[in-house]
């Protein structure tokens, strides 16, 4: 009986104690603490970031004008789960720098082969002078030259217009009017 009574009085303090855990693990967190701490939060929020390793660059001027001007950046990303996260561009003077950066999940398994990464950046030439330019993609430098100011005649002076030379451009174009096949219909022949 004595033996009967003991378990019984365990068995009342095992579930009081169970009780109680389960009692505190329901309650609200106080104020001011985050309400969400499950493990696979945890996981998801624990990144690696790094910079991309650039192997080499190259500089396309596109045949345009205004000009444009691609950076492509070749590189290796260390591993499968590796991925490029931002590519960021600033001008100092003469010089374009671009920071790639890469960010890989901290507690994943990944393979270990090198992965190969192109990405094609767009520098923003608009209205820059002629000169040499330098491009630095993490590190990698390389060069490229404006032979001519970077941007469009000013807007405001209409070709053909009167006006210094305009006059003369446009008493000739009035001399090769010729009248098309319909009646009031004009068309303009311009020189040059």
């Amino acid at each position: 009986m004595k033996k009967l009574h003991r378990i019984v009085i365990l068995a009342l303090v095992s579930l009081s104690l169970v009780l109680v855990g389960c009692a505190r693990a329901t309650e609200a967190p106080p104020q001011g603490e985050p309400t969400s701490t499950t493990p696979s939060d945890a996981q998801e929020a624990k990144v690696i970031t790094g910079t991309a390793r650039v192997e080499a660059i190259e500089i396309l001027i596109l045949e345009s004008f205004p000009v444009q001007v691609n950076v492509v950046a070749r590189g290796n990303l260390p591993d499968g789960c590796t991925t490029i996260d931002r590519i960021e561009q600033e001008r100092d003077e003469s010089v374009f720098v671009i920071t790639i950066t890469t960010v890989r999940p901290a507690e994943q398994m990944c393979t270990e082969a090198l992965v190969p990464f192109e990405e094609v950046i767009s520098l923003d030439v608009a209205g820059l002078k002629a000169g040499t330019y330098t491009v630095d993609v993490n590190g990698v430098r390389d060069t490229f030259e404006l032979t001519v100011d970077n941007r469009l005649p000013d807007e405001g002076r209409v070709p053909g217009a009167p006006g210094e030379d305009g006059a003369r451009e446009h008493r000739r174009a009035r001399a090769w009017e010729v009248r098309g096949g319909r009646a009031g219909c004009a068309h303009h022949f311009r020189m040059g």
